[in-house]
């Protein structure tokens, strides 16, 4: 099996190159369309930061990510709601002093903690293709948007899985990760960006009905890379509608082939509203 890179923001990777505050990969724009979608960072049990990701909210407490963003040894986290999070970031003060990301939340009504985070048992690569690769969190005070994102009804992905319904296939990400990646260097702006991306596989030994492959290379299109993690794919690409979230990728240098894991799922959407209830 391929060499796979779960694409959450490690420590070793936050103290990226400054850059300005609109940079995903290749081809994307500034996304301040989907308010919902948020900048989660990790903490373990000392309040200290482990890794950045992004999510989406379901509900004004609701937090919608990846399984590996809120594995051991995170046991909390903190959201920020600013399209900008952390783009003042000082890799010298190691934070940004208008939002306080990672550390702090210094706008209440645009950050919030959580106490509460869920694994729905994602481990690694056991069980692959099928990595449970979704998680929760739930904030410990509600978030007033204008929009919140929504589950797509299970199925909805099926009938791509066949030629004549890979017509019109276009995706929409959305997150806050590193925008170029090589072995020189990264760029991060830590922004809500978003990029569209098109399907290019539906069965292969890598997707397996649980995970969705699509390319954001060239053409117009945007691709997802550390720190997209847990952040929404949204189909139909106009839509608040999320199928899947982005989970991991072939390399760690981010060159377009991204890999997402579905939650139009009976499995995946019974654990969200087991865990919920």
């Amino acid at each position: 099996m391929k060499k796979i890179f779960f694409v959450a923001v490690s420590t070793a990777l936050t103290i990226a190159l400054a850059a300005p505050s609109d940079a995903i990969t290749n081809n994307y724009q500034q996304d301040n369309t989907h308010s919902f979608v948020g900048l989660m960072v990790a903490l373990d049990d000392k309040g200290e930061f482990l890794w950045r990701c992004s999510g989406s909210l379901l509900d004004e407490t609701t937090f919608l990510t990846a399984g590996h963003c809120v594995e051991a040894p995170a046991v909390a986290a903190r959201v920020y709601f600013q399209q900008a999070a952390g783009a003042n970031y000082d890799p010298e003060l190691q934070h940004d002093p208008v939002s306080g990301y990672p550390n702090a939340c210094l706008d209440p009504a645009m950050c919030h903690e959580a106490s509460f985070v869920a694994n729905y048992g994602f481990h690694d690569f056991e069980g692959f293709p099928d990595t449970h690769d979704a998680g929760l969190v739930v904030l410990d005070t509600p978030h007033e948007s204008s929009a919140y994102g929504t589950l797509a009804p299970v199925g909805t992905l099926n009938p791509l899985f066949n030629k004549k319904g890979l017509k019109d296939t276009t995706f929409l990400a959305s997150g806050y990760g590193l925008s170029y990646s090589s072995p020189v260097g990264v760029v991060s702006f830590r922004s809500r960006l978003m990029g569209y991306g098109k399907l290019v596989n539906t069965v292969s030994a890598n997707t397996g009905g649980y995970n969705l492959q699509t390319i954001g290379n060239g053409a117009g299109r945007g691709g997802t890379c550390s720190g997209d993690s847990g952040g929404p794919i949204f189909y139909p690409a106009a839509s608040n509608q999320i199928v899947a979230v982005t989970s991991f990728g072939m390399n760690a240098y981010c060159r377009g082939v991204d890999f997402s894991y579905r939650v139009d799922r009976n499995a995946v959407q019974d654990w969200i509203a087991a865990t919920l209830a």
